[in-house]
């Protein structure tokens, strides 16, 4: 299956955001990213609600298809869950904040400060904790229907909160149409 975005370029676009106002970091890495993959990314932008493996934390889908996902995803007063376990992989880049993880039997958290990228690989689990004020570009590639569950209605069932899942279907839904209607998965 070939894959639109590379983990490594998006490591070093992201990194282009660090150490910037929240507004203006999130900008810089949309624009670059717009350059870097013309003509993929949503247009329209909201930020969303989101409760997944009991962590809360708000997102915009930037890119979607049945394939691969690309977020901006963060806090600004903190949250820690449960990853999920997922037949694809997925990519966080630290923008601003902290964020630790830890696997099953692993005693000390892994600890990724503003620039670092951490792996949460297919079919692999971790619990993680993003300190407040944590940013971050988050990208998955694999299965990307198949975590729909934990991440969407995952936060109807704990939430209630319709309107949230409305939107995250509505935004995923509508750019993975348009992603098919390309040719692409």
């Amino acid at each position: 299956m070939g894959y639109i975005f590379d983990p490594d370029v998006l490591h070093e676009i992201a990194r282009m955001g660090v150490g910037l106002p929240h507004d203006q970091m999130f900008q810089v890495v949309a624009e670059e990213l717009d350059k870097r993959y013309p003509g993929r990314l949503r247009k329209h932008r909201r930020w969303i609600f989101n409760v997944a493996g009991g962590a809360m934390g708000s997102l915009t889908i930037l890119y979607a298809s049945l394939s691969e996902y690309l977020i901006f995803f963060g806090t600004a007063i903190g949250t820690e869950g449960y990853s999920g376990r997922y037949w694809a992989d997925v990519y966080d880049v630290m923008m601003d904040g902290e964020m630790w993880c830890y696997t099953p039997g692993q005693f000390e958290p892994v600890v990724y400060k503003p620039g670092d990228m951490s792996h949460l690989k297919w079919r692999e689990e971790k619990g993680y904790r993003a300190m407040e004020r944590s940013w971050m570009l988050e990208y998955s590639r694999g299965w990307i229907p198949l975590m729909l569950p934990f991440g969407v209605l995952g936060s109807l069932l704990q939430t209630l909160d319709f309107r949230s899942m409305g939107r995250q279907f509505r935004d995923y839904g509508g750019t993975c149409i348009k992603e098919l209607l390309r040719g692409k998965i």
